[in-house]
């Protein structure tokens, strides 16, 4: 799935997994991922070994032509590739007819790989207002939500930033994607909050997150500025907003969407620990 553009820059290793960093973490009260195309140099069974080694559950935004390898170590999928594209998707009515049926086709190929979500992009504006876009977009969920219920997928519209990495994307502020939500109303129609991407939009996180978790289905990681590790070398406290999510009850996956700077199983070591809560 080509989500991310950069990924085939970014400098890591594919080292084999080493039994220094193997001892299981404590499972705490969120269910952690990770995304694949951080570590896309990364065998994908390297990858699971040290995703299972770490407690980590699942792995977001998978190929297809990998799931066998995530099913094989015992993994979750979780997010697998939707119907849209970040500049074309639901906030354009011309889309609606291709999107309704590729996300059928897509719903019974993740639904019989025992996936646990499907992601949608809300698409660019491209000189559209955001009242139209938004009115357009609840129109594209609606035709889409009946299939996704009676199959029990969750689908989630993800939230990303226009400032830095996508611009022009329109679900770019938290209360325009609850609001599309809440239009809606379907339990299995939600949002993937990214906090690197709304703390750029955003900001204020753990207040959104206790004030609007019931609208969140799926939740991404990632350090600002630079989308590097979530340490104590970017701005966000990791630790308290984990707790903050943890504490509004929230049953789903946390994923690990970071591009690690050093060593990845070590990055990805000291984020699962920083997030146990």
């Amino acid at each position: 799935m080509k989500r991310r553009s950069f990924v085939t820059a970014l400098p890591l290793a594919a080292a084999a997994v080493t039994s220094s960093q193997a001892e299981p973490t404590a499972a705490g009260r969120l269910k952690q991922s990770l995304c694949r195309w951080c570590y896309s140099k990364v065998p994908i069974e390297d990858l699971c070994q040290a995703a299972v080694k770490l407690g980590i559950q699942a792995v977001d935004l998978v190929d297809p032509k990998e799931w066998p390898a995530v099913q094989k170590a015992g993994l979750k999928l979780t997010i697998v590739p939707g119907p849209t594209s970040i500049p074309d998707g639901l906030n354009r009515k011309e889309n609606h007819d291709g999107i309704e049926q590729r996300f059928r086709g897509l719903v019974d190929q993740a639904v019989a790989a025992k996936a646990q979500s499907i992601i949608v992009f809300s698409g660019n504006r491209k000189g559209m207002g955001d009242e139209e876009g938004l009115e357009n977009t609840v129109i594209g969920l609606n035709r889409i939500k009946k299939y996704a219920e009676d199959k029990g997928l969750l689908t989630v519209m993800e939230l990303l930033n226009s400032k830095v990495n996508h611009k022009d994307y329109m679900c770019d502020h938290t209360l325009w994607g609850v609001e599309a939500v809440k239009r809606v109303n379907s339990p299995q129609i939600k949002l993937l909050y990214d906090i690197y991407h709304m703390q750029i939009m955003d900001g204020d996180v753990i207040r959104t997150v206790r004030d609007y978790h019931q609208y969140i289905g799926h939740y991404h990681t990632g350090g600002n500025p630079g989308r590097n590790e979530i340490d104590e070398t970017q701005e966000l406290n990791y630790r308290a907003v984990a707790k903050a999510i943890a504490d509004t009850g929230y049953s789903g996956y946390f994923a690990h969407e970071f591009i690690p700077l050093r060593d990845w199983q070590e990055s990805l070591k000291q984020a699962v620990q920083i997030c146990t809560v």
